[in-house]
């Protein structure tokens, strides 16, 4: 599309990459569903494989669907490039597979998502990678370990399923100082309400299955950012094979294109169901970055446009409390997801944190009784009342 980077956010979500025109006069991006592709000739074909000419070998390397995707995601991160990937997962090992090495460190936060942390706890110290996990918002920790010397800074904010908010632009400058590549998790505020990338980091990754699809009805990943550190990934994603299908590719364009609205809504919703819960007698704690309460509302403030859809809260009562209220919920699915448009709700020892055990989500500030609320764009009115019931019954 003309001037996409002159498009306004909604804009470009309808019609970035999508501008055509498509076969047969086709109004959406169609799906190549083609494991591979034939070519007139050998010197057209080796042209391709070269990358002397544009074009396609083959789905597990490259796909017109997943190209139509990658461009929009670039564009609307505000990046030079972009890769998808089978999960959200597969996005956040490949980019670290692709940039780690025997030897290397990785400075991190303590509040990643769980599977990161497993990565982080698990398997990169398999291979030789030293981890170096810091207090999520005491940002001093951090940059002294920054400091120390690293390849990879690996950030996520707000954090999952904590809300804590982290200082991108502070790290990443930390992480410049030193030479080393910052990765943002940005999934749980989306390009619509934060860009990391114009606060300084080098690559942005999506659980694309959440809010930029919105439709709980895909698995994907994608990582935009620098051309070059993509380029890398590319390459890696070819031999491990995590692509996401053009099936996947297709689902998710269809769900960016409403993206900024349904932002909105998650936005407002989650914003007056905390205030309102901050104010119940039956909850003891509320988590969401839109509060003037929350520890790191300043630094959200500066850093988002939006605060997101998803919030926690713990229910008085302790453990019978907890099954009491999400078994109440009739106006929330019982899931381990979020962003979707139906509300979800869970506590992290069945959704964020299952991979980790009861005692590694404490050392990780995580309530066992804590629920995730992934407010969906139902009316608010009815999500409040129902929520009302529910802690009623405690």
């Amino acid at each position: 599309m003309s001037h996409d980077t002159d498009r306004k956010f909604d804009t470009l979500a309808v019609w970035a990459a999508e501008e055509g025109p498509f076969p047969h006069g086709a109004a959406v991006t169609p799906v190549y569903g083609a494991s591979t592709f034939a070519h007139d000739t050998l010197d057209e074909w080796h042209a391709i494989a070269i990358g002397q000419a544009v074009g396609h070998i083959y789905s597990r390397n490259s796909n017109p669907t997943l190209a139509v995707l990658e461009r929009k995601m670039a564009l609307l991160d505000g990046t030079a490039d972009a890769a998808a990937f089978s999960t959200g997962m597969a996005a956040i090992s490949s980019a670290l597979m692709a940039l780690l090495g025997h030897g290397d460190r990785v400075v991190s936060i303590r509040d990643s998502y769980g599977g990161t942390n497993v990565l982080f706890e698990e398997f990169l110290p398999r291979y030789g990678i030293q981890v170096t996990l810091c207090d999520t918002t005491h940002f001093e920790q951090a940059e002294a370990e920054i400091a120390k010397g690293c390849q990879v800074v690996y950030l996520e904010t707000p954090t999952n399923p904590t809300l804590k908010v982290v200082d991108i632009k502070r790290l990443c400058d930390a992480a410049h100082a030193v030479g080393a590549v910052t990765i943002t998790d940005n999934t749980f505020a989306t390009p619509v309400n934060q860009q990391p990338a114009r606060l300084g980091s080098d690559l942005v990754v999506h659980s694309a299955t959440k809010f930029l699809s919105g439709h709980s009805d895909v698995l994907a990943g994608l990582l935009s950012g620098r051309a070059d550190l993509i380029k890398k990934v590319h390459h890696f994603r070819e031999i491990a094979g995590a692509t996401l299908s053009p099936e996947g590719a297709y689902a998710v364009l269809r769900g960016m294109k409403t993206l900024g609205l349904r932002m909105a809504r998650h936005n407002s919703n989650a914003q007056s169901i905390a205030e309102h819960l901050a104010g119940h007698p039956k909850v003891d704690q509320v988590l969401y970055p839109g509060l003037p309460s929350h520890p790191g509302h300043e630094i959200a403030q500066r850093q988002m446009s939006g605060f997101g859809g998803v919030l926690s809260f713990v229910p008085s009562g302790g453990d019978a409390a907890l099954s009491t209220v999400l078994d109440g919920l009739r106006l929330a699915q019982r899931a381990a997801h979020l962003g979707g448009v139906a509300t979800t709700a869970g506590p992290p020892k069945v959704t964020s944190h299952v991979e980790l055990t009861p005692a590694e989500r404490a050392r990780a500030g995580i309530p066992e009784t804590l629920i995730r609320y992934s407010a969906g764009i139902e009316d608010v009115a009815d999500l409040i009342a129902d929520l009302d019931q529910a802690l009623s019954r405690i």
